[in-house]
């Protein structure tokens, strides 16, 4: 798995024409080989991180360089973003606790 974490600070002037290519963007990577999941979070102060998790990173090369996704990312450059700093990564270590479903345990 590859992971890549996009930490970004919107252009406000610029919110909904980033609103119309975010949303064409999405429903493109979410189509792409490879693609695991994408989850986004805003902190208070604005700043934006993004989590994107590919199988490969043959699968995030293939995405990184996609057409409509490269003009993305010019547009990212010139309009979007007062700011951004991408890291790509794999993960060393995994772990999970699953979350219980059913009834929920008594004790005598």
């Amino acid at each position: 798995m590859v992971i890549t974490l996009f930490r970004s600070r919107l252009r406000p002037e610029y919110a909904q024409e980033y609103g119309e290519w975010a949303t064409r963007i999405h429903d493109l990577a979410v189509k792409t080989p490879g693609f695991i999941s994408i989850k986004t979070f805003t902190a208070e102060d604005g700043e934006r991180v993004s989590i994107v998790e590919f199988e490969s990173e043959e699968a995030v090369r293939h995405w990184r360089e996609q057409p409509d996704h490269r003009q993305a990312q010019e547009l990212g450059r010139k309009l979007f973003y007062s700011e951004y700093n991408i890291q790509v990564c794999q993960p060393i270590r995994g772990y999970s606790f699953p979350k219980k479903t059913g009834a929920a345990a008594t004790s005598d």
